[in-house]
Formats: structure tokens, C-alpha cells, sequence
């Protein structure tokens, strides 16, 4: 089950944590994985020489997901070399904690400008082969902190809320050309980001999760590679939250 011979996917910010994850495990379940970047060249290598190295299909493309233009251009190579392009994993993201009496408007600008304007310039672009083909899977990387929000994230918890409105209304927009486009949510998981949390912090976000630790990013990979596959044929428009019942209802 849920295997993806033949398939190619782009896992956007794939060279490092969930994303990196996703990739590999796209590639354990045969598709041919494009690991975007923007920085992290050798990261990026990295992922592509894990997956290669355990008889997977991998490469590593770098552009911005901001840059509509820029990757707009790269989604189109990647698909005319390629052939074809049935997976869309946006995962890219940054987050940058501020109270929001101390929020500058650059730092803003940035996050919605990666979060946000990237997943939709990333989706876009995709769109445009999958309606081609008829059929495509689109899965946008939302947070927990945007159905509950979380002190000191307004402006990254403004910018994962936005992605449930765009998955839902993109859903509804494509499904006449069976592409399916979901969100999934995750909670508290091991990533560069979390392993920042500790002390008493830490101690507190664990009480509130029902299964007391944290997640793990092949965890949330394993939501996302179902999602990706052909048994999630009737999935669309979902947020699937992967938070260890952190947020429930």
C-alpha cells in the first residue's frame, strides 16, 4: 500500500527536518524526490545522497520560494525534465518569535512572504502541470500554533493559519481535475527549531501532550506520503493534525 512507483514529487525546503523526512520517505516508496533549498546546498546533498545511497531516486534544486519567477521556472524544468510532476509537499517555512509589541514589519513581510506567498507561488506553479495531466497531490505544511496560536508567534501562527484557508479553497478549486490538496498540522516535533525549547519550557509543552513526548519527523512524513498516494484518492480539503493529541476536536 501506498506506494508511488513512477511518481515524481517536489518537497520544497527538503534539505533539513520534516522536509527532509518527507523526502526520503516519498523515495523509500518509489518516487523520483526534487529536494528544493535556498541555502543549504550541502544539506540538500546530503538528503539526496541518503536517499540514493538506500537505492532511491533523488536530486537537489535550489531557488526561493519566494520568488514567484524563480520558482515558477524551476517547477516547469523540473516537470519537463522529468516528465511529468504528481506531488507537491510545500514545506518550506521559517518562523521568527516576536511579541507583537515588537514585531518590525520586515520580519513580517518575511514570513508571509516564505510561508505563505512561497506555498501559494510553489502551488501555482504545479497546478499548472498537474491540470495538464489530470490528476496531482498537493500537501501544504501548516502548525499546530495555527489552530491554537501560541505566545510570541503571532506573525508565524498568522502565516500557518493562512495555509489551512488556501488548502481548503484550492480543494474545492481542483478537484473537478482530481488534484487533492490537504494541510497537514504538526505539533511538537524533534527539529532544529524545537531542540532550541528546553527546561522548564519544554516540561510544560510535554504535559499537554497526551502521549507525553514528542513527535518524530517520520512521524509526520508517514501522514504525508498517505496523503500523496493513491489510497487518499477521496481525501481533500483536510487538515490531518500529527500532534500526539496536543490539540483535539
Amino acid at each position: 500500500m501506498f506506494r508511488l512507483d513512477g511518481k515524481v514529487a517536489i518537497v520544497t525546503g527538503g534539505s533539513r527536518g520534516i522536509g527532509r523526512s518527507c523526502a526520503e520517505v516519498l523515495a523509500a516508496q518509489g518516487a523520483t524526490v526534487v529536494v528544493t533549498y535556498v541555502r543549504g546546498a550541502d544539506e540538500a546533498k546530503k538528503t539526496v545522497d541518503a536517499i540514493v545511497e538506500k537505492g532511491g531516486k533523488a536530486e537537489a534544486v535550489g531557488f526561493d520560494v519566494a520568488d514567484m519567477n524563480a520558482t515558477e521556472t524551476a517547477i516547469a524544468d523540473v516537470a519537463k525534465r522529468l516528465g511529468r510532476l504528481d506531488i507537491l509537499v510545500a514545506n518550506a517555512g521559517i518562523a521568527q518569535d516576536n511579541l507583537v509589541l515588537r514585531v518590525k514589519e520586515e520580519e513580517i513581510d518575511r514570513l508571509f512572504a516564505v510561508n505563505v506567498k512561497g506555498a501559494i507561488a510553489s502551488a501555482k506553479a504545479a497546478v499548472k502541470v498537474m491540470m495538464r495531466a489530470k490528476t496531482g497531490r498537493i500537501v501544504f505544511l501548516s502548525s499546530i500554533v495555527g489552530e491554537m496560536g501560541n505566545g510570541g508567534q503571532t506573525v508565524y501562527a498568522a502565516t500557518k493559519a493562512a495555509l489551512l484557508g488556501v488548502t481548503k479553497t484550492l480543494a474545492r478549486e481542483y478537484a473537478s481535475r482530481n488534484i487533492t490538496v490537504n494541510a497537514v498540522a504538526p505539533g511538537f516535533i524533534d527539529t532544529d527549531m524545537t531542540t532550541q525549547i528546553a527546561g522548564e519550557m519544554k516540561e510544560g509543552m510535554l504535559k499537554s501532550i497526551p502521549l507525553g513526548r514528542t513527535g518524530r519527523p517520520e512521524e509526520v512524513a508517514a501522514c504525508i506520503s498517505f496523503l500523496c498516494s493513491d489510497e487518499a484518492s477521496y481525501v481533500t480539503g483536510e487538515v490531518v493534525r500529527v500532534n500526539g493529541g496536543m490539540l483535539m476536536g
